[in-house]
């Protein structure tokens, strides 16, 4: 069940590399990282996904050294436009910044070329024509095969579509984050658009393994996001207790059916869940082929959506740098 973006045939589970890097508390070692991510390679996964401000490049060097004499098998994605140097924060996607990170990518992913670049979030101070054109004047210089934005509502897509066809929208989507039911999920099929869900396991609640939030480490995101908070927790973890049961009963794992409920959303949805867990990687590259009844299927939508989970999937910090169509 292959899927396309930019032309390419891919497998529709590809890897989020962010979490073995950054982000989710302590990640594992270095050389537990890179058998990881070759592991990944050897299990089919063929679409690694991973952007600048991942451990301020480091997940892009890690991804040099596990992919070297690999890197034909993988189509490989990477980011630019969000700004952590030291006081200077926020999102740049100036084509003089984009130019510039464009090469950084290279030279740490230790490649002549990266098949698809996004801008990893939109930047209201930069004209879509000149964040795009930069983008467009690198894809002619062969150093990428196509671009792509991250978090963008549907309006912005369009404009930027129409100054040079874009490859691919990456968002979150997931059974309890469905922002993009209203506009872009739409608008990418009537564009042709690959959409590429992060955070299909909902930052890893939908797996079921979770029931504590209080256990996570200072450093981790999601100490920050409401959904993980006291008093919106209980309520989200007894909706995640059902959907276990759900897919206990149709003998998949709660991963798996999370990721095939946000692959049958249309036929160019891909789907891209980090992991550090080698028994969770092999099984989530499964996810594409298992056998889930439309039933099951009805009912995780059912049970799991934006009316059932409390609270916002960020806090108020982060809302402003979301372009995304936002709920009521």
């Amino acid at each position: 069940m292959l899927r396309t973006i930019a032309g390419k045939s891919l497998h529709p589970v590809g890897l989020g590399c962010m979490n073995v890097s950054w982000a989710y508390g302590t990640p594992p070692s270095h050389d537990e990282c890179v058998r990881l991510l070759r592991q990944a390679v050897d299990l089919g996964y063929d679409h690694f996904d991973t952007a600048r401000i991942y451990g301020a490049g480091q997940n892009e060097a890690l991804l040099a050294e596990a992919l070297k004499g690999r890197r034909e098998q993988v189509f490989l994605a990477s980011k630019t436009g969000i700004v952590v140097d030291g006081p200077r924060r926020g999102v740049d996607c100036s084509p003089e910044y984009i130019a510039a990170d464009i090469d950084k990518s290279l030279a740490l992913l230790e490649t002549d070329f990266i098949d698809l670049y996004y801008m990893h979030r939109f930047d209201p101070k930069v004209p879509i024509a000149d964040s795009v054109g930069a983008l467009a004047r690198a894809i002619e210089a062969g150093k990428i095969g196509a671009y792509g934005v991250s978090e963008w509502s549907s309006r912005h897509v369009r404009e930027a579509h129409a100054v040079h066809p874009m490859a691919a929208v990456q968002t979150e989507f997931s059974l309890w984050t469905r922002n993009v039911e209203l506009g872009v999920l739409d608008t990418c099929e009537e564009l042709g658009i690959a959409l590429v869900a992060f955070s299909p396991l909902g930052r890893g609640a939908l797996c079921g393994v979770l029931t504590d939030p209080s256990t996570l480490e200072e450093k981790d995101l999601r100490t920050k996001m409401p959904r993980f908070q006291p008093d919106n927790w209980p309520q989200n973890l007894m909706l995640i207790e059902q959907f276990v049961a759900l897919a206990e009963h149709a003998g998949v794992t709660p991963a798996q059916l999370a990721l095939k409920w946000v692959l049958s959303r249309g036929e160019n949805v891909h789907v891209i869940p980090g992991t550090t867990n080698p028994q969770h990687l092999a099984d989530n590259v499964r996810a594409a082929d298992i056998d889930v009844s439309q039933a099951v299927l009805d009912e995780a939508d059912r049970l799991i959506n934006h009316d059932t989970v409390a609270g916002h999937r960020y806090h108020d910090a982060i809302k402003p740098t979301i372009d995304t169509e936002e709920f009521a």
